[in-house]
């Protein structure tokens, strides 16, 4: 057996849950995938997963491989990614996260442009609102923007991210526009459902406002509330790299323009700077320079 493979396999089970479902991602069918991890069991002599009908969980054993796989999985690539590292091309895949609306309006158009400089690399990226893991995960690079990253990785800023207050022209028509924070309060809103769902916070250079807002609709991801508020839904915060090509098209009005939410920092994040990849270096660098004049600034 080769027991990378069957570390592979067995560690897609593990996330997955499911053997079917790892079969389709790993493009095997069903039968091996089982074969791969009873012969993984057979050699390591314990059982790895329980079974059942309805779930696939790890045993106690499995959990310690499950580690195990996982570093023997990312020393391995590492190792590939070092080792073909010649002649300036860089090989290999890497595996990037950051939000849906990032993803969207800004990452994806930038790893397009990186691959035309390395054509060798494949980039594996995961377009989620959720907080992966990235050791479990096997994620070289995450990008998030935030206040405060996790201390626990290693952080590199890359730019600052701001935001405006947004609705439709159809919204203002209907509603009226508001001339102070304390009227956002008598207003449809539309908020995000993980943060600030209630209260908006809002500054005037060292003037701050806290306004606790009727949300009517929540949702945990920007593009969502994009959509809404350019539905005539109501008022919604927006980041400006994505409410910025509405606003000059006139879908969008900004709103109390001296009034903005906190700036956030738009953070590039790894687990740990020791065996950083070639390839990865190269993409933080890569980055660091295409972010260095955001294109999401509200000046053209």
């Amino acid at each position: 057996m080769d027991r990378l493979t069957g570390m592979q396999v067995f560690v897609a089970v593990a996330q997955s849950g499911s053997f079917s479902a790892t079969a389709d991602k790993l493009e095997m069918s069903r039968a091996m995938v089982t074969r791969y991890v009873g012969e993984l069991e057979q050699w390591l002599g314990a059982r790895l997963l329980q079974r059942t009908t309805r779930s696939v969980t790890l045993t106690d054993a499995g959990e310690s491989c499950l580690r195990r796989s996982q570093q023997m999985l990312a020393l391995m690539e590492s190792v590939e990614e070092e080792t073909q590292h010649h002649g300036g091309a860089l090989r290999g895949q890497l595996r990037v996260t950051c939000s849906m609306s990032l993803a969207y309006a800004q990452v994806a158009g930038a790893i397009a442009d990186f691959l035309k400089l390395h054509p060798q690399l494949k980039i594996d990226l995961n377009a989620s609102e959720g907080a992966l893991n990235l050791v479990e995960a096997r994620i070289d690079l995450a990008l998030r923007i935030s206040a405060e990253p996790d201390p626990a990785l290693i952080g590199r800023g890359l730019a600052p991210c701001t935001s405006v207050l947004v609705a439709s022209p159809e919204y203002l028509r209907a509603h009226g526009v508001p001339q102070q924070p304390s009227e956002l309060a008598a207003h449809r809103c539309l908020s995000y459902a993980n943060f600030g769902k209630s209260v908006w916070k809002l500054q005037r250079g060292d003037e701050t406002a806290e306004v606790r807002v009727a949300s009517h609709f929540s949702a945990n991801e920007a593009t969502a509330l994009l959509q809404a508020a350019l539905a005539g839904g109501g008022i919604a915060l927006q980041p400006t790299y994505l409410a910025n090509p509405r606003l000059r098209d006139g879908s969008l009005q900004a709103l109390l323009p001296d009034w903005n939410p906190p700036d956030m920092t738009l953070y590039a994040l790894y687990p740990s700077r020791k065996h950083l990849s070639p390839a990865v270096r190269a993409l933080l660098d890569f980055l660091v320079e295409r972010f260095a004049q955001p294109p999401w600034t509200l000046a053209d």
